[in-house]
């Protein structure tokens, strides 16, 4: 009986990799690491689909729209199979503009209603300090969630657009 053991993966700025999915497969990017958020990957997810049976050009895939940012552990992903190093792109876009959210009302406490709509939020871009910003208004509002998500929280935003899981909205 042979075993499935997974060879060790090398991981740098830039590496692209596959998720496949029942009926198509889909692209994200590794283009930085955030100290601010535990010091974890940050990714940038492409929206196109690709058909299971092409590998496209990366070149193409790099260049297509970005449908989210986001932090994980690349590694973990790879040793659970859930995603596939596939090539590397240098060109990893400008991560200046990319803004991420947090609130100070995540979590649930035992035997209390989860908060639904937050007031409580702040906001930081990559390896910057968090600013407090209370009720998220104007371009605050278009800021990613910025906590660490699982691998498997990735596949599943990547498959049906949002995350599992409880986490307050702020409208």
């Amino acid at each position: 009986m042979a075993l499935n053991i997974k060879k060790r993966v090398t991981i740098k700025f830039g590496d692209i990799f596959v998720v496949k999915m029942e009926d198509c497969q889909k692209y994200f990017q590794y283009v930085a690491d955030d100290m601010t958020m535990l010091n974890s990957s940050v990714i940038r997810a492409f929206r196109e689909k690709y058909p299971l049976e092409r590998t496209p050009d990366f070149e193409g895939v790099i260049n297509g729209e970005v449908e989210f940012y986001a932090h994980t552990s690349l590694k973990l992903g790879v040793k659970m199979g859930l995603w596939e190093k596939v090539g590397n792109n240098p060109d990893t876009g400008s991560t200046s503009q990319i803004l991420f959210r947090d609130t100070k009302d995540y979590g649930i406490v035992r035997g209390e209603k989860p908060v639904e709509i937050s007031s409580k939020w702040q906001v930081w871009k990559i390896n910057e300090e968090f600013r407090y910003v209370g009720k998220l208004q104007g371009e605050n509002r278009n800021a990613e969630i910025g906590i660490v998500k699982s691998p498997a929280g990735i596949v599943h935003r990547m498959k049906t657009g949002e995350y599992f899981g409880s986490y307050p909205g702020f409208e």
